[in-house]
């Protein structure tokens, strides 16, 4: 849990399940733009860092499943996270998302405030995802769309400060 004293930053977590292997030729745009869309957030202002293998992304973890992968990340802010989801490269490819991934019947998406520093673990992000498929948005477990400020924000706060 974030204290006054520290400076929170924005976790998030989305998993998807894939519609192929990720070998399959359906899902070749989707492999092919991963590395450009990785280095569009390496550099993307507000991010702070990314779940990673040596090959630079984490298709290979697959914790929850062959067809499930993962994208565990920190940033700055909820604006931060939101201007890189909704812009450029990382746009492009979530537009064409229901030609890779399957429609997901339970949230796929959390995010959450962790202390400047921390590097959330997938056992982490799992447990933050069962809040909000379990009991909705709230301070511990929220969306983009359903955003809750930073805990030492004080009252009044914007989510994204």
């Amino acid at each position: 849990m974030c204290h006054s004293r520290d400076v929170a930053q924005l976790a998030q977590l989305n998993v998807a399940r894939l519609r192929s292997p990720l070998d399959h030729p359906d899902l070749a745009p989707f492999v092919e733009a991963l590395d450009a869309v990785n280095a569009v957030a390496d550099v993307a202002p507000g991010f702070v860092w990314r779940l990673q293998e040596d090959s630079g992304n984490a298709t290979g973890l697959r914790p929850w499943g062959e067809e499930m992968i993962v994208n565990l990340s920190v940033w700055a802010d909820v604006e931060s996270l939101k201007d890189y989801v909704y812009s450029g490269a990382h746009a492009a490819v979530l537009r064409q998302r229901r030609s890779f991934f399957e429609a997901m019947a339970n949230a796929y998406v959390v995010l959450w405030w962790i202390p400047d520093g921390h590097r959330p673990t997938l056992d982490e992000a799992h447990e933050r995802l069962g809040l909000l498929q379990t009991e909705g948005p709230g301070p511990r477990a929220f969306t983009l769309r359903a955003p809750f400020p930073p805990p030492d924000a004080g009252p009044g706060a914007p989510a994204g400060a």
